[in-house]
């Protein structure tokens, strides 16, 4: 880091404000392009003073990745050959979930990868996904999304780590952790996104501003991003979209220069999310023109505006000229991007070889991962009289808009959904990607773009995932898994209508000896039949009119049905939920998504996933979520008049953490190494669980802590630990949690993290709402000031297991889980 500061000192003190100001921005680097190779117009327009940071190919993409790797170096030669100081760029690109780039394997949204509450599975994807990068010249991941969302309404759920600032603080540090690698030399940046509060806007919409106090975006929205920054180095943030307390977080220096890396010692870049330099102007009116709003942006703390310059180009350097804002603010930010890059390696190594076979090869890696993290993501909410696994029933009826489907299995964030929207934006369509309004957008050369990936185009959005991928229905999985099995398939009606095709349904149905409907929503960039997507929020959290319908018409029929929910936000699911006898959620899958569905669906695989948020009887209830206050929601005390509605129980219809298996598991034998402590000090839990059933299964050891604190209303229940145990039929094993009380610090009243002395109750359990043991913990002595101590996760291990008569295998400790 010294090494790399200096040599960007040096390299800074060399450059010329344009030079300067060019760092700070960023270029698409579709309308560099045409079929004879770099546009020189367009290259000594955008590029003359160099750049900092190129954007993934929108608009118009290589057709593979060997290609982009050679489009990479093509840039980079051209930046390092002419322009004066030969400064290399970083290239970014979207990998919420897979590489967002052609070739690459694609894996369950991140939602669904919060189900699987696999910290390690999630470490395995990331590290992958760095050496895929690395290998076609990527540098920088606009990934992950560390925001905690709790609102069912807010289109982009799918795109989190769900609803707890523990879980997602968790997934997020082993994605960080991994991606970045041990070294820059050959790791890649992440960005945690977006700082802060974004994921609970008034009403759930998206953009909107945030309505909660200090106190609660410090405890629970900034705690993800204070455990990535100092548990595993995040290198990059990216600012929120909305406004909190009346100022738009991309103007606001609270966040960024006094909580962001004041308070949590941040010593990356912080990049704007797409157009929030000019959002200050057209969105919030924040700003008169681009001046303004470039002033506003870096003096926040903004340091690279993308994805091209509006504030931070040549009105960024007349701010400076008539002394708007001092020339060495502008110097802070260009050293920050100019350290990264020396980091990064890109001085001694901009170029990447372009073997086509190695790089194709690297990008097809991870197939059985994706497959294994599909399968542990598959959330067996409800499963009445055994229904599942699917027994030797000889017909079986697959019913519903997802029944047929290939292409919705794949979430905006990912290759096959931009292929659409590259598709959907030549035919003239609109988006509500933000900073993506049409195909100029991007300044394609339309000729080179269909000449690149026109064969791709012209297939519609099953083929194409079919053929790129291998993705097939979850109807032709089934009859993979059930090859003796007659599977009757009907659609009965699309996502939001087609109720024309409900008769033929009902019918197919009616001759089947159980039926699985296949139901949920879509997830899309632009505008259609989609539910959800970025842009994309509902008022009505249940399923589409037409779907419940559907449902139904189907219950009338008396014959056993299991509802299969794909969706990347919670369902309200009370008024269906009685008429399903067995519920899964799906989820969105990617490529694999449908055969892990499949594979529960008929017992090949054994459920694992555990909700990553709270399942609401109706609208009403939104947002609801474990971590109410006490005294708050449906966390009340028992008998209180004012903890209902009149209408229904403010209870949710599946708690946090809930998910059953095809066993059953038994908790027992809760030890505390003490039962008292001090505020800041440790206290070792153990607990036994036992497979009493006749299968193999997961069991998700939770561990909850409720805490008071004098003058404060914390949390009626807080996650302080989680841990994947599997265990043979007759098993059992002994989970430990070594419980550091600074994990439950909280913020005093004058505004230092503390523990306090008094009791807490300590729980262990299957979910948020299945805690069969409980004990007492005494905190005592004087409360604790750990603020220069803060502890974010619970160390977990498993000792070695044992039964009635059999050993079981040791089991490596878990990371910090």
């Amino acid at each position: 880091m010294t090494d790399a500061r200096s040599r960007a000192a040096e390299l800074l003190g060399r450059m010329t404000m344009r030079e300067k100001v060019a760092q700070l921005t960023s270029l698409t680097p579709t309308m560099l392009f045409d079929a004879k190779g770099i546009r020189p117009d367009v290259a000594a327009a955008k590029l003359a003073n160099g750049i900092g940071y190129i954007e993934p190919h929108m608009g118009g993409f290589p057709t593979d990745a060997a290609e982009l790797a050679r489009l990479n170096n093509a840039v980079q030669r051209h930046l390092v050959q002419n322009t004066r100081l030969g400064i290399p760029a970083i290239m970014h690109i979207e990998a919420l979930n897979g590489v967002n780039a052609p070739t690459f394997t694609s894996f369950p949204t991140a939602i669904g990868l919060a189900a699987t509450w696999d910290t390690a599975g999630v470490g395995e994807m990331a590290a992958l996904m760095r050496r895929q990068m690395r290998s076609v010249g990527l540098h920088h991941a606009l990934s992950p999304l560390l925001d905690v969302a709790r609102d069912a309404r807010w289109g982009r759920v799918h795109e989190t780590y769900g609803e707890d600032p523990y879980l997602v603080s968790a997934l997020g540090v082993s994605f960080v952790r991994s991606l970045q690698g041990e070294s820059l030399v050959d790791g890649v940046i992440a960005t945690g996104k977006h700082f802060l509060g974004y994921a609970m806007s008034e009403a759930g919409l998206n953009m909107a501003t945030v309505p909660m106090g200090a106190r609660e975006l410090r405890e629970v929205y900034a705690r993800p991003f204070a455990a990535a920054v100092q548990l595993a180095g995040l290198g990059s943030i990216m600012n929120s979209l909305a406004d909190w307390d009346g100022v738009p977080a991309a103007a606001d220096p609270r966040l960024f220069r006094e909580m962001l890396r004041d308070q949590l010692g941040f010593d990356g870049t912080v990049v704007s999310d797409w157009l929030s330099i000019e959002n200050l102007v057209t969105h919030h009116r924040a700003a008169r023109d681009a001046r303004e709003a470039g002033v506003l942006g870096l003096r926040a703390g903004i340091d690279v505006e993308l994805p091209e310059p509006f504030g931070y180009g040549d009105s960024l350097i007349e701010a400076v000229r008539v002394g708007e804002i001092p020339e060495t603010t502008v110097d802070e930010s260009v050293l920050r991007v100019l350290t990264h890059k020396f980091q990064l390696g890109l001085f001694e190594n901009p170029y990447v070889e372009t073997d086509p076979v190695a790089i194709v090869s690297l990008a097809h890696e991870g197939r059985d991962l994706s497959l294994r993290l599909a399968r542990e993501s598959v959330t067996l909410l409800k499963n009445a009289g055994g229904v599942l696994p699917l027994g030797g029933a000889p017909r079986i009826a697959v019913i519903g808009p997802h029944a047929d489907r290939i292409g919705a299995a794949f979430a905006p964030y990912t290759f096959p959904s931009f292929i659409a929207l590259t598709r959907a934006l030549l035919n003239g369509a609109t988006s509500s990607m933000v900073g993506v309004d049409d195909i100029d957008t991007f300044g394609p050369d339309e000729a080179y773009v269909r000449q690149e990936i026109g064969d791709l185009l012209a297939m519609d959005e099953d083929e194409y995932a079919h053929t790129q991928y291998g993705a097939v229905s979850l109807a032709d999985a089934l009859r993979a898994a059930l090859p003796d099995a007659e599977i009757l398939v009907a659609a009965g009606c699309g996502i939001t209508d087609g109720a024309e095709e409900m008769r033929a349904a009902v019918e197919a149905a009616r001759d089947a000896d159980i039926v699985v409907l296949a139901l949920g929503g879509l997830a899309r960039w632009f505008f259609s039949e989609r539910t959800e997507g970025e842009g994309a929020d509902t008022a009505d959290v249940g399923l589409p009119d037409v779907q419940r319908r559907l449902v139904h018409e189907i219950a009338a029929l008396d014959k056993a049905t299991v509802g299969v929910i794909f969706s990347g936000r919670p369902v309200a699911l009370g008024d269906v939920e009685p008429e399903l006898d067995a519920i899964l959620l799906g989820y969105y899958g990617s490529q694999f998504g449908t055969r892990a569905v499949a594979d529960i669906l008929t017992g090949a695989a054994e459920p694992q996933g555990r909700l990553p948020y709270t399942v609401p009887r109706s609208s009403g209830q939104v947002p609801i979520h474990a971590g109410q206050r006490f005294g708050s929601g449906y966390r009340r005390r028992e008998g209180d008049p004012h903890g209902g509605y009149v209408d229904e129980s403010a209870a949710p219809l599946y708690p946090f953490g809930h998910g059953l298996t095809y066993t059953r598991f038994v908790h027992s034998d809760l030890k505390l190494s003490s039962t008292t402590v001090e505020p800041d000090g440790t206290v070792d839990i153990t607990v036994t669980v036992e497979n009493a059933g006749d299968r193999p299964g997961v069991e998700l050891v939770q561990l909850y802590v409720e805490d008071d604190a004098p003058g404060i209303s914390r949390p009626a229940l807080q996650l302080a630990g989680f841990h994947r145990l599997e265990l043979q039929p007759g098993e059992r094993a002994t989970v430990k949690f070594a419980l550091e009380l600074p994990v439950l610090a909280y913020l005093s009243l004058d505004d230092r993290w503390v523990v306090g002395p008094g009791p807490m109750w300590i729980s262990v359990g299957s979910s948020s709402s299945d805690l069969p043991l409980r004990s007492r913990l005494e905190v005592v002595g004087d409360t604790a000031d750990v603020t220069e101590r803060r502890v974010y996760l619970t160390h977990a291990t498993r000792t070695a297991p044992h039964d009635g008569g059999t050993a079981g295998k040791a089991v490596a400790p878990t990371a910090l889980t």
